[in-house]
């Protein structure tokens, strides 16, 4: 089917087939983005639980469900505004919206609702964390979703800055201030972002091409994609352990972080040295271990400050 025709059945919003109960809800569920609502809540829940002084449990869960609210209100106004990109990707296009189970104006009320409460009631807790909540969202779907990405190859590059806030807005949401620490945890998965989401696009890059999103390997090309990522990822290699050189974590972290760093380091210098033949599964590869990669080291930071000092 045309992406125009899809773009015209979306923008009427009409609904496929009424759908009702336990389909109904997960439709809604899946317009949040489960997966990266998840990787969100644990990287805020780390920069939360390694902040210093004495934190409250209760504080700590209602920050959390309004973090998790305003990444999955996020979601839901990033695929209302991209619904017909979705439409136009093999990837995206069975999600709820192109395939008529929920119209545009279910999607933009409930994620206006879901991102607006999340920070509503965030701001009866910490003002300053539900701030910082309100401009991650307005980030991501008005500077990432509405400018940047059909724009510009350095989408993800810039972009990448609101899916590296949340272990901010944990900390500061238990000290109510801003330190190197988190900062340095925002440099991580900020750096993080460019070599994981590239690794997707280079398999998926003629799809892009078809939705006019002028991804690095549309763009540039994927030898010029497999350099950038390369690059990346020894600048996300370095950023790793400033955690340790900073006096910020202990050895526990700093093991985790160079095993991880290891193999990190030679599935990228693989993928860069790959053929075309085997550019798709290289690529698969780095792009699946980039998320255990993360988990790895945040898991890290956690268990390293459990320890007793």
């Amino acid at each position: 089917m045309p992406v125009s025709v899809i773009e015209a059945s979306i923008d009427s919003g009409a609904v496929a087939a009424p759908r009702r109960g336990a389909a109904r809800i997960g439709d809604f569920l899946a317009l949040t983005k489960p997966r990266v609502m998840s990787l969100v809540m644990f990287t805020a829940m780390v920069g939360f639980a390694v902040a210093p002084g004495r934190r409250d449990a209760l504080t700590g869960c209602i920050a959390l469900l309004c973090i998790a609210a305003g990444a999955g209100g996020a979601g839901a106004l990033n695929m209302w505004y991209e619904a017909d990109l979705d439409a136009a990707m093999t990837r995206t296009a069975g999600r709820p919206l192109p395939r008529g189970r929920v119209s545009r104006s279910e999607a933009l009320a409930f994620g206006l609702a879901l991102a607006g409460g999340g920070a509503a009631i965030l701001g009866l807790v910490n003002a300053a964390a539900a701030a910082l909540l309100a401009s991650t969202v307005f980030f991501y779907v008005v500077i990432y979703t509405m400018w940047l990405k059909r724009r510009t190859p350095q989408n993800i590059v810039i972009g990448g800055a609101a899916g590296a806030l949340p272990p901010v807005i944990g900390w500061l949401a238990a000290t109510g201030s801003i330190g190197l620490e988190p900062l340095l945890l925002f440099l991580i998965i900020l750096l993080w972002t460019p070599p994981h989401f590239w690794a997707l696009s280079l398999n998926r890059a003629g799809e892009y091409a078809r939705a006019g999103i002028p991804m690095l390997p549309v763009v540039a090309g994927k030898d010029a994609t497999k350099r950038q990522i390369l690059f990346y990822s020894v600048l996300l290699v370095g950023a790793s352990l400033l955690p340790c050189a900073f006096g910020c974590a202990g050895a526990l972290y700093g093991a985790v972080a160079c095993i991880a760093d290891a193999v990190l380091l030679i599935l990228a210098m693989r993928l860069h040295a790959s053929k075309d033949d085997r550019d798709a599964a290289a690529a698969r590869r780095l792009f699946g271990f980039s998320i255990l990669y993360l988990f790895l080291l945040f898991s890290g930071l956690l268990a390293d400050a459990a320890l007793p000092r």
